[in-house]
């Protein structure tokens, strides 16, 4: 596997670990079951893509880089769907995350 492809699959990985966050918050404890069973699908699907990533990349970078992915836009998602809180301080912190990134990916 290329490079490339280890990076795309790392990005799909943790856009499916924002996906996964969602639906356990709308699997309410695990108690609806549609939800949950999306969930778990998600879980299985970054847990794959994640596995073949780490066959090509670093260890340290890519596990950085998915749960930064999956922070920013957990965080991002929250604050659409959920009406949950934002501020200049939380978004900071969330470019600090994307920065930090970028400079992995860079790196």
């Amino acid at each position: 596997m290329s490079p490339s492809l280890a990076w795309a699959m790392l990005v799909i990985a943790g856009l499916l670990d924002v996906g996964w966050a969602i639906a356990m918050k709308y699997a309410e404890g695990y108690t609806r079951p549609g939800w949950s069973i999306a969930s778990l699908v998600l879980l299985a699907a970054f847990v794959f893509l994640l596995g073949r990533a780490l066959k090509v990349l670093e260890v340290g970078v890519a596990y950085s880089v998915w749960t930064g992915i999956g922070a920013a836009g957990t965080f991002l998602m929250g604050v659409v769907l959920f009406g949950e809180s934002l501020s200049a301080m939380k978004l900071a912190g969330i470019a600090l995350v994307l920065m930090g990134i970028v400079a992995l990916k860079l790196a």
